[in-house]
This record gives C-alpha cells, sequence and structure tokens, in this order.
C-alpha cells in the first residue's frame, strides 16, 4: 500500500502522456477529457499519495460520462455504482486503500461482473486489480516540486496544487494514438502544460 509523500509505480510506455496540472479545477477538466477517450470495459487505475487528487480527476470524469450521484471519495463504503443518466456507460468508483488486495478480497466486489459494461476506476488499484483486464489504464498523479513546478518557482503562489499526471496504457486498447483525446489542443490552457 502507498503511504503519503512517497512516489508511486512509474507509469510508462511509449504512448504515455506525461501532463502538468496546476489546480483542482484543472484536475477536474482533465478528468471531463478523459471521459471523452473511455468506453463501456474500460478499467482505469489510479495512484498516487492520500490528498493527490485522484478523486478530482473521477469527479470529472463522472461529469464527462454523465453519471447520476455526487461522485464522492468511496474510502468507506469500498465501491460505489453511479448509473449513466445519458445512456452511456455506469461509472463503477472503488476505492482500494482499505483493501489487503488479496484475490478473495477484490472478488467479492464482483468487479468482473460491472467491467464489460461500465467504465471501472479503481483508487490505489495498483497490485490489486490488473487480472480484471488484459487493457487498462494507468494514471499516476504526483506532487510537482522543486524544478518539477511550473518555471521552477518552489516559492511561488498556489503550488501547492501542481500535480505531474502520467497517463499510460496497459494492451491492445490504449496503442495506436488512443490517449490523443487527452492531449490539451489548446498548449497551456485547459489542464497546464503537456511535457
Amino acid at each position: 500500500m502507498e503511504t503519503p509523500h512517497t512516489r508511486t509505480a512509474p507509469v510508462s510506455g511509449p504512448d504515455a502522456l506525461r501532463l502538468t496540472v496546476d489546480s483542482p479545477e484543472a484536475m477536474r477538466r482533465l478528468g471531463l477529457r478523459l471521459a471523452g477517450v473511455l468506453r463501456p470495459g474500460d478499467l482505469v487505475l489510479l495512484s498516487g499519495e492520500l490528498g493527490a487528487g485522484k478523486t478530482t480527476l473521477t469527479r470529472g470524469l463522472g461529469e464527462g460520462l454523465g453519471v447520476r450521484g455526487a461522485v464522492t471519495s468511496p474510502t468507506f463504503v469500498i465501491a460505489r455504482v453511479h448509473p449513466s443518466l445519458t445512456g452511456g456507460p455506469a461509472l463503477v468508483h472503488v476505492d482500494a486503500y482499505r483493501l489487503a488486495g488479496g484475490p478473495d478480497e477484490m472478488e467479492d466486489l464482483d468487479l468482473d461482473v460491472s467491467l464489460p459494461d461500465s467504465v471501472v476506476v479503481v483508487e490505489w488499484g495498483d497490485g490489486k486489480v490488473e487480472e480484471l483486464s488484459a487493457s487498462r489504464l494507468h494514471v499516476r498523479i504526483d506532487r510537482a516540486t522543486g524544478d518539477e513546478l511550473p518555471g521552477g518557482a518552489a516559492e511561488a503562489p498556489d503550488t501547492d496544487d501542481v500535480r505531474l499526471v502520467t497517463v499510460g496504457g496497459v494492451g491492445e486498447r490504449w496503442t495506436g494514438g488512443a490517449l490523443d483525446g487527452l492531449r490539451d489542443s489548446g498548449g497551456e490552457g485547459a489542464y497546464g502544460r503537456e511535457g
């Protein structure tokens, strides 16, 4: 299990996308954009320390998918299902933080039943749910520090909200430009900068 103030496992691959997100609102907008590239059957694993922005990203994703109900952290209920209001896929939002990750514990959630018709987003899912799908999307959110900050200015205002987001896919579903819809066509605008 990840602990606060530690970097998560790297997300890599030839199509991996690295973005700088400069505010919670920008993280929500990234979630909106992510919803545009997702389809039923997609498994998304979110990693990052506590407070990194995983639920904020998922909130934007739920908004983009047009689902019912407020997307909040499912830490104490483990999983929430948000049905679609638009005829699209439901959002299944899981927080695996408190789960030990044993196969029986994950199997009890019946995520394999939900996956074909839903978008399943699992916070803290690394090392716990990969067997659900040969194709999955990994999103790592890290706090920017020092020279990772825009302009390298550690003392600039609002740097506490700056995040480095790396998005990379595993499997055939995520090859050949599947993440192109996440690229910010406006450069610095929608959620920071790519790079």
